[in-house]
Parts: C-alpha cells; sequence; structure tokens
C-alpha cells in the first residue's frame, strides 16, 4: 500500500477513495452504454457525464435547437442523454419516413413522461400503449367520423363557429387585442360538439376556465423546470411549483370533464347518440351485457375525452394564430390571398371543396403549418421490441424522439427552410403541390388522429377570417417589428402579441 495514502485523513481518504470509484463507476458505466448486450453497434452521440448525462450541452429554453445541431455532428441517428436517461434521435425526412411508416411497429410505442405517469395519463389515446391504447384509438376514430369528422357536418359545425368567432372579432372595432382566447374558444368547440355533443358560449365561466386551464398546462409542460424534473425526479422538491400547479390544473380539468361526462350519463338515450360520449356509453352498457367492460371503462373515457379536448384545441388554435400574425407579418401575401378568394368565391361563405381552387391560399395554410413547427420533437416514442436500424443496434424499450423540427426544416429538402415561402407548395404554373416532408401531425401508427379535423378548421377559419378582415400590427407598429421568436412550452406558440382586425365592410 502507498504509505502517503495510507496516512491521509480520514476525509481525505474517503474523498479520493469516493473519486476513484466514481472514475471507475463512470467508465464501467460509460463502456456498458456504448457495448450492448447484442454485440452490436448503439448510435453514436456525445460523450455523457454519469448522472447528468449530456444535460451541460442541453438547451433547457429549446432542447430541439440542441438536438438539431447534434444531428448536423453526429448524423440522422444518434444517442443523447436526457439526464440518465439514454434517448435516441431521428433527424431528417427521410430517417423520419423511414422509422415511423416502414418500421412503424417497432417504432410506434409511446413513451410517457414522468408527469404524465403520475397522474394515470397512461389510459386514453395519447400516453397509452398495447391493446388498450389500439382499441381506444380504433374507437374513437371510427366515432369522430361518424360523428362527422372530415365531412359535411362538421364542415357546418366549423361555419357556424365562424359566426361566432366573426362577431367577437368585430366587437373591438379595428384595435388592438390578443387574439389567443378567442381563437382557443372557437377551435374548442369543434372538437366539444363532437365530444360533447354540444358547444358553449364564450362567456360560460366553466367552459373558458377549462380552455385557459389546458393552454396554461401545454405552456408549463414543455418549460425547462418540469424537462428537468421528468430527467431527474428525486429532485422533484426543487420543482415543486411548477408540478404542483400542472397537477392542479389537470386535477381541475379532470373534476369538469367527470362532471360533463355524468351529465351525460344522467340524459343518455341508447337510441340517439349525441356524440363520442355518448358512443361510449353505449359500448361500455353493450360491454356491461357480456359480463365484461373490457377497455371502455370510466378511467379510458376519461383520458381519452381530456385527451381529445386538449390536442383538439391546442394545436389547431396556436397554428391559426400563428397564420394570423403572419398575414399582419407579410401583408402582400396577405393580400395575394384576399385577391385569390375575391376571384374564386366573392363574398359568400367558403366551403371545404373550395380548397382545390384555392392553391395559394391553401400553400400559404401549408407553409404556415410547416414554418410554425408546433410539435418540433413530436411525443416521445418508445421501441416495442429489439431493432436494427441504419446499422445501429436500438433495444427494446429505448425512448426514441423523431426530431418532428428537422423534417420540416430539412434544407435538403426545402429551398428557403427558416422562412415563410409558400412557393414551397406551388409548382411554376402556381398550382398547388404536395410534399411527402410535410409532417406536423407527424407520420405512421402515432399520427395525429384528428388531422382532417385539424385540416378542414384550419382552412375554414382562415379563410373566413381573411374575407372579412384585413390583419394589422397595432397602431403605430411597422410590420418588420412583429416577434416571429416562439414561446417554447408543450408546442412552439407566438409569443404574447395583439393584431389589429380591420374590417373590409368599411
Amino acid at each position: 500500500m502507498d504509505v502517503s495514502v495510507a496516512f491521509l485523513p480520514l476525509s481525505s481518504s474517503y474523498v479520493l477513495a469516493s473519486a476513484l470509484v466514481l472514475l471507475v463507476g463512470y467508465m464501467a458505466w460509460s463502456s456498458a452504454s456504448r457495448s450492448p448486450e447484442s454485440g452490436g453497434q448503439e448510435p453514436p452521440g456525445p460523450r455523457p457525464l454519469p448522472l447528468l448525462g449530456n444535460l451541460l450541452q442541453l438547451n433547457l429554453n429549446g432542447p430541439h435547437q440542441t438536438l438539431l445541431q447534434m444531428s448536423k455532428k453526429y448524423g440522422p441517428v444518434f444517442t443523447f442523454h436526457m439526464g440518465p436517461n439514454k434517448v435516441v434521435v431521428l433527424a431528417g425526412y427521410k430517417t423520419v419516413k423511414e422509422a415511423l411508416i416502414q418500421h412503424a411497429e417497432e417504432f410506434g410505442e409511446r413513451e410517457p413522461l414522468k408527469t404524465a405517469k403520475e397522474v394515470k395519463l397512461e389510459h386514453g389515446v395519447l400516453w397509452n400503449n398495447g391493446e388498450s391504447w389500439k382499441e381506444m384509438r380504433r374507437f374513437t376514430l371510427t366515432n369522430l367520423r361518424d360523428f362527422g369528422m372530415g365531412k359535411k357536418a362538421c364542415e357546418d359545425k366549423i361555419i357556424e363557429e365562424c359566426q361566432h368567432l366573426l362577431e367577437v372579432f368585430r366587437n373591438f372595432r379595428g384595435e388592438a387585442f390578443d387574439t389567443q382566447q378567442p381563437v382557443n374558444y372557437a377551435v374548442s368547440n369543434i372538437i366539444c360538439s363532437l365530444v360533447f355533443g354540444s358547444r358553449f358560449r364564450y362567456d360560460d365561466p366553466a367552459f373558458t376556465a377549462m380552455v385557459q386551464r389546458t393552454s396554461r398546462s401545454i405552456q408549463i409542460v414543455g418549460g425547462p423546470s418540469l424537462l428537468l424534473y421528468n430527467m431527474f425526479p428525486w429532485l422533484g422538491k426543487w420543482f415543486s411549483s411548477a408540478r404542483e400547479e400542472l397537477h392542479n390544473l389537470g386535477k381541475a380539468n379532470r373534476k369538469q370533464a367527470t362532471e360533463l361526462i355524468q351529465a351525460l350519463k344522467e340524459t343518455f338515450n341508447p337510441q340517439s347518440s349525441r356524440g363520442l360520449v355518448d358512443a361510449f356509453l353505449l359500448r361500455q352498457q353493450q360491454q356491461e351485457d357480456t359480463g365484461d367492460v373490457g377497455h371502455f371503462h370510466n378511467a379510458n373515457l376519461l383520458m381519452t375525452v381530456s385527451n381529445l379536448f386538449a390536442a383538439g384545441t391546442e394545436t389547431t388554435s396556436t397554428t391559426l394564430r400563428w397564420a394570423l400574425l403572419l398575414m399582419a407579418k407579410y401583408p402582400h401575401i396577405q393580400e395575394k390571398i384576399r385577391e385569390e378568394l375575391n376571384q374564386v368565391i366573392g363574398d359568400r361563405q367558403v366551403q371545404v371543396e373550395d380548397r382545390k381552387n384555392l392553391p395559394y391560399t391553401d400553400a400559404v395554410i401549408h407553409e404556415t403549418q410547416r414554418l410554425a413547427n408546433i410539435i418540433p420533437m413530436a411525443l416521445p416514442h418508445r421501441t416495442s421490441q429489439d431493432v436494427t436500424f441504419h446499422g445501429y443496434f436500438i433495444k427494446k424499450g429505448t425512448t426514441v424522439y423523431p426530431l418532428l423540427t428537422s423534417v420540416l426544416h430539412d434544407d435538403s429538402v426545402w429551398e428557403k427552410p427558416h422562412s415563410f415561402h409558400p412557393q414551397h407548395f406551388l409548382d411554376k404554373d402556381g398550382k398547388f403541390v404536395k410534399h411527402d416532408a410535410f409532417m406536423p401531425f407527424s407520420a405512421g401508427r402515432r399520427v395525429c388522429l384528428g388531422e382532417s379535423l385539424a385540416r378542414m378548421e384550419l382552412f375554414v377559419f382562415f379563410v373566413t377570417l381573411l374575407q372579412h378582415f384585413r390583419f394589422r400590427p397595432p397602431a403605430g407598429v411597422p410590420e418588420d417589428e412583429l416577434d416571429l421568436t416562439p414561446m417554447v412550452g408543450g408546442t412552439l406558440s407566438p409569443a404574447p402579441h395583439k393584431l389589429r382586425a380591420v374590417s373590409l365592410a368599411g
């Protein structure tokens, strides 16, 4: 034994021994993290620190930006350590498409975040897996279509809701206002009419509170505090404020959803379904007659309703707000849309079937979705089995992030990936062209089940608003001063701002 070590004070010996243990542990852990049991090679990535992983390299206010930069160094399939949690990131159009579509089964599970697990969000259609998820997704898709999603019946609901939204905008008489709440209420009412069978007034305090709590929850869940908590849950006390607020918001919304479901139960008529909740109650009743409700239990009903309300409100309304902001920012584009609208449909109410005759308008909507990039990392996936992908071994149960921002802003696909350029969706003759790399709704087994509804809403709401108003910045604010820097949360939403909706009626 080295006597210089043997006669060190106890505290110094302890520190040295601890350092040696940590060093050996790190080497073993680092080696194990790169040498899977199968003997295959794992995807490359930045070397992690013990426990911290690659935290010091992560931009907590924009993790997708960090991962996008990492993909340029390590390639389209790479490993990144979110704290002690190893994840695989997929970047670029070709890679993401191959994984989610051609290997849909292997990459098709959902990885619930710690905050989702704590409130049992693994029921429903968003964070669920296995047969329960398959059953709920199949049932939800079928019944949303039965109640009009993507059909004329739903189009009529959107057109009706447009009239309520127009009235709110008119009441500001050309003065600047924040579009967030009225747009959220209008969009939310569409999913409410499909799920609950009725819309709500914009001054209904229970409805407005539910919408506002949803928006706040989505803002919190993507913030730095909960990002750190999901990586290091044992440090929960340091993030107690954000966690407590999120839990309280979720609890209040689930309580309100439960009350709405209970009211529908009390007036339930199996001969006349009003919406998805009634369809679920009918199926539940039929299952009970056989002695087993299976997956049609109350927890799945509550979570499915909650998932649809949140997703059906926030994503479409955020995209629509981006569209209005971009119109105010680029008035020449707004006027070009208006010229097309005047030539094709004039003053009459727009219909979904008009889309094919409005290529420039359609291109602007698509370009808004592409540039806004509101869910840049998608929700985390998980491998359902061991898989070899691009020559790399990825073991079963690995968290996977399909980096949608790398698809929507892929410079090998888009001419001007970081600019607002509607010509991305137009050919040389001005006709609309589809892009396979247009993936704002993700792809594969986990593609957004409300895609057809969202597309219909965006088109009808956007066109109707531009038929009636010219959108401008607040008085005295030049267009070039409108800030397009997103506010990072569960979605990339516009930073708080106000616009003027100037009536075209004079």
